[in-house]
């Protein structure tokens, strides 16, 4: 789980990059290796090994926050996890090949949570299912702060085209699953407003996120994110006939 401490020394953020699952964006910044060199040697299969690579992680998300991107070696980030850099390379070649393993955590995770939430809320009317994704997404991506604001920087450094157009895919599959089981409205076109739903939700959240963190402008997206895509949703959608 992505949290870390305070933002420092992690440099701008791109503006035309969204890590917001959401938005997605499917190209990325100048690629410092092609993707296939990016995946893991292997990956956790027993709990201790897993124990071991969330360690990793975490102690990826710190150094970044602490050192910023220029300064994270995989030296730094086994001595901050307590692992030998050999027990390091068994899972990640190289430095772009574990940070990349961080991004696609990250965004696995939020992904999850909407599905999870595709599935609590089918078959509700429309307003109580769109309110309850917003927030599950919301939550999603609160939960990792300070931490997901650095891997903005990260992704530019990355290929990621590839991990991309897949969140891209597992993003807008429960959302079309869920509108779909709306007990109040259809929609003509489904892949249209899903499309529009997740651009809205993740764009408005990385405008926010990438300059501003305070708990008023938190507390500013919880309350009026939910109005803003529920209206869209409301506006799209025809009335099923009683």
């Amino acid at each position: 789980m992505i949290h870390g401490g305070s933002l420092l020394n992690t440099g701008g953020v791109s503006p035309s990059l969204d890590l917001g699952i959401a938005a997605c964006l499917c190209h990325s910044h100048m690629p410092a290796a092609p993707e296939h060199a990016l995946k893991p040697r292997k990956r956790p299969r027993q709990a201790r090994s897993a124990a071991t690579v969330e360690a990793i992680f975490e102690a990826t998300i710190q150094v970044l926050l602490s050192d910023g991107l220029a300064g994270l070696t995989t030296t730094r980030v086994a001595g901050r996890a307590g692992v030998s850099v050999g027990t390091m390379y068994q899972y990640f070649p190289h430095k772009d090949a574990l940070l990349y393993a961080v991004l696609e955590d990250y965004l696995d995770d939020v992904v999850g949570a909407l599905e999870t939430a595709s599935d609590r809320y089918r078959g509700l009317p429309l307003a109580e299912m769109s309110d309850g994704l917003v927030h599950a997404y919301l939550d999603a991506k609160m939960r990792h702060l300070p931490g997901a604001q650095v891997l903005y920087v990260v992704a530019t450094e990355l290929e990621t085209t590839d991990l991309m157009g897949d969140i891209c895919a597992r993003c807008e599959a429960p959302i079309a699953r869920m509108l779909a089981t709306a007990s109040d409205v259809r929609f003509d076109d489904l892949a249209r407003v899903t499309d529009a739903f997740r651009a809205m939700l993740g764009g408005v959240v990385r405008a926010i996120l990438e300059n501003d963190v305070s708990p008023r402008a938190l507390a500013m997206l919880r309350t009026e994110l939910p109005v803003m895509c529920r209206a869209y949703l409301q506006a799209s959608a025809r009335l099923v006939e009683p």
